[in-house]
């Protein structure tokens, strides 16, 4: 799978407050969120596939998301959501501030203020 193959979160109209249906919750275990740095991005699997990603640059002190993706066949799981937030712990954890020039992911730390705080001041663009 390619990046270009990816529609954007905004296109698939992405929830994270999407609930799974029970097949999809069973699949809950499987799913995992991991950064490849190599690619500068983290990236959603469900299973062996990749299921979306979120990707950024590195800059002194801060991390740039500057584009957020999730594979047609896996769109209404909440994957999008599930990528930000732990896209977002990491941040946290290695204190990163945070530059949203992603729109997914802006929305998404609008919608969840516990991340406000990374935020760059002024980096946030209005919804």
């Amino acid at each position: 799978m390619t990046d270009d193959a990816l529609p954007s979160a905004e296109e698939a109209e992405m929830t994270d407050d999407a609930l799974p249906s029970a097949e999809e919750a069973e699949m809950t275990d499987d799913i995992r969120v991991s950064d490849n740095p190599e690619r500068h991005r983290f990236e959603v699997h469900v299973g062996d596939e990749l299921a979306g990603i979120a990707a950024y640059r590195l800059e002194p002190g801060q991390i740039v998301f500057t584009h957020t993706e999730i594979e047609p066949a896996f769109e209404g799981r909440g994957l999008a959501g599930r990528l930000a937030a732990e896209a977002l712990d990491a941040a946290r954890q290695r204190g990163l501030a945070v530059v949203p020039r992603c729109p997914y992911i802006a929305s998404y730390i609008r919608r969840h203020p516990q991340y406000a705080d990374l935020v760059v001041s002024g980096a946030l663009p209005q919804a």
